[in-house]
């Protein structure tokens, strides 16, 4: 494979930052963080992706005492536990160990119920839009974003933490899709157990080379020798995996009970996925060689061969369910405080719902999930009645639908 260098090209033509943006932050706080995590236990939920690593790594520098990590992916554990034990700087904690199983189930509430942690932070979550394709991926999304977070707030009633922190996305800021209006609903049922112990959240931008996002996609694609698509008019923002777990730690370890967290970037530092891609083929020295079909981009990807400085691509305008040309992190009905952190916003949440209320609205979930006549319609329309922002593109066409 050609050469690539990851991080270098993050700071030079994704996030176009020499270092991270919440240095500042982190070292004007570094006794309040060291205070709060040095000989605490922790448990991290959902650590083997992107996001839940990075915080790991930047959990570790404050020497907690213990760390648990629970994910349902028993080959990212692995590689998680090598990575982290591989690595010259990481004090690993003399109590740690990490279980593949679900937090929504059973044996993670064993788990629970028979430790007390001073630290939980979930980030176990369906995150892709393209999992809204039909009633039956909808339905699985709610119940792990909404339903599984609600019973992890359950259990934490029980031995409460001192600091809970629960991930969410700028998707949720005036939501088009039902992966940001999950995110909406779980954000309202965290909120309503916020006066039971100290409970934030974090929205926050893309990370670039994530697992699974269509930055990540581009290595693969390079690497199988197949064409490079991305649309042409859909801007985001962009976080590097370090920045990610960062911004999640200051928001777990500092945040005040209902804070919304968010990165202060400006509309101006929004970049879209088709001039990444070029500038990530111009990273290893090739230039865009562009098709005007996926036929005509496959085609001749099947034909490239090394010593052609031009790589096929495919740029397109976005036609698909749920995708929304820009994101935004608040909405103009949140009260925002800008003067807390250098480079941290925080939306300080109401309280709208009580606990009983959440259990009410997802019994009504539940409810309409029994139903065998479902469709998805009718799904977007519950979640409408429940979230008065949520206004749902609907293409009828999935992500899945186009490469």
């Amino acid at each position: 494979m050609l050469q690539f260098d990851q991080a270098a090209f993050i700071r030079a033509h994704v996030t176009e930052r020499p270092q991270s943006m919440f240095l500042p932050d982190l070292t004007h706080h570094s006794a309040q963080l060291d205070a709060r995590i040095q000989g605490k236990r922790v448990l991290v939920i959902g650590g083997a992706g992107t996001i839940g690593s990075h915080y790991i790594k930047a959990l570790l520098p404050y020497r907690p005492a213990a760390l648990t990590v629970v994910d349902y992916s028993e080959n990212g554990l692995t590689e998680l536990t090598r990575d982290l034990r591989s690595a010259y700087n990481h004090l690993m904690p003399a109590e740690y160990i990490t279980y593949p199983f679900d937090f929504g189930g059973p044996v993670f509430a064993k788990l629970y119920r028979r430790s007390a942690y001073d630290i939980v932070a979930c980030f176990a979550a369906h995150k892709h839009v393209r999992s809204e394709k039909d009633h039956l991926a909808i339905e699985a999304m709610i119940r792990n974003n909404v339903f599984n977070t609600r019973r992890l707030l359950e259990l934490c009633t029980e031995r409460p933490p001192a600091h809970f922190f629960c991930v969410s996305t700028d998707k949720a800021a005036n939501p088009v899709n039902v992966m940001g209006a999950s995110k909406k609903l779980m954000e309202r049922v965290l909120l309503a157990y916020a006066d039971r112990f100290k409970i934030s959240t974090a929205r926050f931008a893309n990370v670039a080379f994530s697992n699974g996002s269509l930055l990540f996609g581009f290595v693969h694609r390079l690497m199988k020798r197949q064409p490079l698509s991305a649309p042409a008019d859909v801007k985001r923002y962009f976080v590097s995996p370090i920045e990610s777990g960062q911004l999640c730690l200051l928001a777990s370890v500092l945040g005040h009970t209902r804070d919304i967290f968010f990165p202060k970037l400006e509309a101006d530092q929004m970049r879209t996925f088709s001039h990444i891609a070029e500038r990530f083929l111009d990273s290893i020295g090739l230039e865009p060689d562009y098709s005007t079909t996926e036929d005509e981009a496959r085609a001749k990807a099947a034909a490239w061969t090394p010593a052609n400085p031009r790589y096929p691509v495919y740029f397109f305008g976005t036609g698909t369910s749920g995708e929304k040309l820009y994101e935004e992190f608040y909405t103009t009905e949140d009260k925002v405080r800008m003067d807390r952190f250098e480079a941290l916003g925080v939306v300080e949440g109401p309280q709208t719902d009580t606990v009983a209320d959440t259990r009410a609205l997802l019994d009504e979930f539940d409810q309409r999930f029994a139903d065998e006549r479902l469709d998805k319609a009718t799904i977007v329309a519950l979640l409408g009645k429940h979230l008065s922002d949520f206004n749902h593109i609907e293409t009828g066409r999935s992500l899945d639908q186009q490469i």
